[in-house]
């Protein structure tokens, strides 16, 4: 079984590229599976089974963070996948945090970019661009050469990934994503997360909603200094 995790900011074109990705797959005869991992509404898992016929399904993760909901329910999920008879699975989610990454250790992991959403976005994301294996642009055809230029220089100050753009809606350049994930070898078991989570439990995460760090334990910091650690 191989897994391809797709990160990305919302309205970035993750799923645009997918079916992309997906129709061609397809097309050259593999069997996919489909997971959506998002925090309040998705429909994707409906729109890939109706439009390609693969094995698709959704999760909320409610009130947890989307990426540690992927960590949690990804062996699961890989199980489910397998059961369906499918050789790849595709997961995608939502990433909002931008201190986690999704991705685990053999699996692909691709972050998705939107090139309109200034070009200091890469510096601003964390572990979902630095831990990934490529970073696709989308939306190129919406912003001059000096700002794809610009863009694609700051993803590569930031990580060491392969960088793609694409019009995601022509499907240009989509076939250098679809030959990677051909050449990519299968999730070893035991499967682990590719980085380190965030440091500590943070008490607001669990339901406490007092205000000031005084009400709080675990990691904290104030306004003017560096971080500390309060508790058991």
């Amino acid at each position: 079984m191989k897994a391809i995790i797709c990160a990305g900011p919302p309205t970035s074109g993750k799923t645009t590229v997918l079916k992309q990705v997906i129709r061609r797959l397809l097309a050259r005869g593999h069997k996919l599976a489909y997971l959506k991992i998002d925090v309040q509404f998705a429909d994707e898992d409906e729109i890939f089974a109706l439009e390609y016929g693969i094995p698709a399904r959704k999760v909320y993760s409610g009130d947890l963070c989307p990426d540690h909901c992927n960590v949690v329910v990804l062996g699961d999920a890989l199980r489910w996948a397998e059961q369906t008879g499918a050789e790849m699975l595709f997961v995608e989610t939502a990433g909002l945090c931008l201190r986690c990454s999704p991705y685990i250790e053999s699996s692909m992991g691709m972050v998705v970019l939107e090139s309109t959403s200034g070009v200091n976005l890469p510096r601003k994301i964390g572990p979902m661009l630095s831990l990934a294996d490529v970073a696709v642009v989308t939306k190129i055809d919406l912003v001059s050469q000096a700002e794809r230029e610009v863009f694609r220089a700051n993803i590569n100050d930031t990580a060491g990934v392969t960088v793609i753009e694409t019009d995601a809606l022509h499907g240009i350049n989509i076939d250098h994503i679809v030959r990677r994930i051909e050449r990519m070898e299968e999730v070893r078991e035991p499967s682990f997360l590719r980085g380190n989570p965030p440091v500590g439990t943070c008490t607001i995460c669990v339901g406490k909603k007092d205000i000031g760090k005084e009400a709080h334990f675990g990691v904290l910091r104030p306004l003017e200094s560096d971080i500390f650690y309060r508790g058991e």
